[in-house]
């Protein structure tokens, strides 16, 4: 069985401090992951106005932002000029790729891609994903195969986009397994490798829920394993911060259950690109995170 490391890198403190300490766990663990960046303006105060958006004032209060994310980074974009990740981190990125681990685009800016993309249209969508790939060739002096949207937000010019751009593949959404996402006129985008699990921070605080808690109904769910494996989402602020513990114990508790943690590469070469179902491409809620989000739906 295969379980995927999707690793999500919003911020300029996560790039410098939680990229490093997940790489110390992964290699402890002898795991794989693939890594995606944020690669321009780190903007996380500009945050702020989803105050408006319904649960998003919950979940702030139930996963404690303040200490996931420190007081500087949410300033940046605010009262604070917002660091330029890719310049800035460059060494960091690319350690990530030369210790073996699987890299990819996130973003070019979090905040912009998160709170624009499901109603821009096809010139700023292009717009923003030319920036992301432009800076990740001239960090990394190759294109990127993949990429992972910011928040699980998307729409179709960016679907449309990642198969202009030459990705092999992507993970933009939630869902129960690998698809092709139907586009309109009959085209399709790349295979799509969802998100499988719960995140910790969706199930810390529900009903009280504890992070060990949290860490334990995760694997309970990673116990029946679909026909192409898992894929969880873990970000470099929380589990590469404050939730290292407990990231660590489910590194233990998915190989005691027979899991190979892998990167997503590996679940992808391992698929038949062709007979993959092609499906439509919903906007809907995920428990534990305000707003609606990029999910599989069903036959296209």
């Amino acid at each position: 069985m295969r379980l995927a490391l999707k690793l999500d890198v919003d911020t300029y403190r996560g790039t410098r401090e939680g990229v490093p300490r997940l790489m110390r766990i992964l290699a402890g663990q002898r795991a794989g992951a693939t890594f995606l960046f944020s690669l321009g303006p780190d903007h996380t105060g500009r945050a702020v106005k989803r105050v408006f958006r319904r649960g998003f004032v919950g979940k702030v209060a139930r996963t404690s932002v303040l200490e996931h994310y420190g007081i500087r980074t949410l300033l940046y974009g605010t009262l604070l000029p917002g660091p330029d990740i890719g310049a800035r981190c460059a060494a960091e990125l690319r350690a990530a790729r030369d210790a073996g681990f699987e890299t990819g685009i996130h973003c070019w800016d979090h905040v912009r891609w998160q709170d624009g993309v499901a109603r821009a249209g096809a010139d700023w969508t292009r717009a923003e994903m030319r920036r992301a790939f432009e800076r990740y060739a001239e960090v990394f002096g190759q294109p990127a195969r993949v990429h992972g949207a910011a928040g699980w937000q998307m729409n179709a010019h960016a679907f449309a986009a990642e198969r202009e751009l030459g990705l092999d593949y992507a993970s933009d959404t939630r869902g129960l397994g690998p698809f092709v996402p139907a586009l309109e006129g009959g085209a399709a985008g790349v295979p799509q490798l969802p998100t499988t699990l719960p995140t910790l921070d969706e199930l810390i605080g529900v009903d009280g829920a504890s992070a060990d808690d949290a860490v334990a109904r995760v694997l309970a769910l990673s116990r029946e394993a679909p026909p192409q494996g898992h894929v969880y989402t873990l970000h470099a602020e929380l589990e590469g911060g404050r939730l290292a513990p407990q990231f660590a114990r489910l590194l233990e508790g998915w190989r005691a259950l027979g899991y190979q943690l892998v990167a997503l590469r590996e679940l992808y070469a391992a698929l038949d690109a062709a007979a993959l179902p092609r499906c439509r491409v919903l906007e809907g809620p995920v428990p534990g995170r305000s707003g609606t989000l990029a999910l599989q739906g069903g036959a296209g």
